[in-house]
């Protein structure tokens, strides 16, 4: 085996970060592109040291009239490798980014609890991590979605996401499959600048790399993993401080609802925290996330007068400010 920098890279970052053991079962989404490749090349090579048993999965959109055939080629990659390989078909054309996301995780999820793969590890890279917090921060967010894609998360109980190649750039895995001659299908919807995604790697990077900074994807991934430490700090401070003003006091007016908030313990924090603990707590009434205008005006009543209330939040709850305390009456 041919040792790289990108595989001294690898191996230092999963050591350092605490991201997979020794001796684990690793699911590989592999779609066949160049980060995929590169990213199952890189385990492979690394599994004599970690003594890791790795799986690859595929997940076919059917958004491609070569889409059948591009599973093929991944099918063979698999067997030339001797690496167990399984499939998952979308039943129907999906329709957007977001509807194909969120059914890959389902399916890769489902296929590591069937066949007991303790990790599911994707090739998402740096430029995926800039890429991700320009889009979201041109949707409007807040630090969390700027911290854009995090080295890993849990998807249950059992099945953490990893994402080793963070520090990794496109252009470095493109270098890594000529290097290997390692056999990448093309796919015709990166090209598709319909894809809000697509505009964004195809001419947004390209012009503020041109115009502003040569290394901005650098840049871009290094403030996601600077915003990403920040946004694990503020939730667990958010999180004691919601705690705290949950079970501050019994005797009040709304003592037997299940969600109340103490307000004199509120007005002694950070508006930041204010707003995290009101999103906390809205994530648990609402079906989707809270909108910035809904934590607006939860948290609005830290500070107003007594009896105000807000107007029914989405499915039909209220929050209503009684003496020291705001109570949620869901609907």
């Amino acid at each position: 085996m041919v040792w790289t920098y990108l595989h001294a890279k690898i191996h230092r970052t999963i050591r350092s970060r605490h991201l997979l053991k020794r001796n684990q079962q690793l699911l590989v989404a592999v779609s066949g592109g160049q980060d995929s490749l590169c990213l199952i090349k890189l385990l492979l090579d690394l599994q004599p040291k970690w003594e890791w048993n790795l799986g690859i999965a595929h997940c076919d959109h059917r958004w491609r009239p070569d889409s059948q055939a591009n599973a093929d080629h991944v099918a063979n990659l698999a067997q030339n490798w001797g690496v167990s390989f399984y499939l998952e078909t979308a039943t129907q054309p999906l329709n957007s980014e977001a509807t194909a996301r969120d059914w890959r995780y389902q399916a890769l999820s489902a296929i590591a609890q069937a066949n007991n793969y303790q990790y599911i590890v994707t090739g998402h890279t740096a430029s995926d991590r800039a890429e991700t917090l320009v889009y979201n921060l041109m949707r409007g967010t807040g630090a969390d979605g700027l911290q854009a894609l995090t080295w890993q998360r849990p998807l249950n109980a059992d099945i953490m996401l990893v994402r080793p190649l963070l520090e990794i750039t496109r252009q470095q895995t493109e270098q890594f499959c000529q290097e290997f001659q390692l056999p990448i299908w093309e796919d015709s919807t990166n090209q598709d600048l319909k894809y809000a995604r697509n505009r964004i790697r195809q001419e947004l990077i390209p012009y503020l790399q041109a115009n502003f900074n040569p290394q901005v994807e650098a840049a871009l991934a290094q403030t996601a993993e600077l915003l990403q430490a920040e946004v694990e700090y503020l939730e667990t401070a958010a999180e004691q401080l919601r705690q705290e003003a949950m079970s501050w006091g019994i005797e009040n007016s709304c003592a037997s609802l299940p969600l109340r908030l103490n307000r004199r313990v509120l007005q002694k924090a950070p508006l930041a925290l204010q707003r995290r603990v009101m999103r906390q707590v809205l994530q648990q009434i609402l079906n989707d996330a809270p909108s910035f205008e809904h934590i607006e005006k939860l948290t609005a009543l830290v500070l107003a007068p007594n009896r105000s209330q807000t107007d029914p939040f989405p499915g039909g709850a209220i929050a209503q400010v009684e003496g020291d305390w705001i109570c949620l009456h869901k609907s």
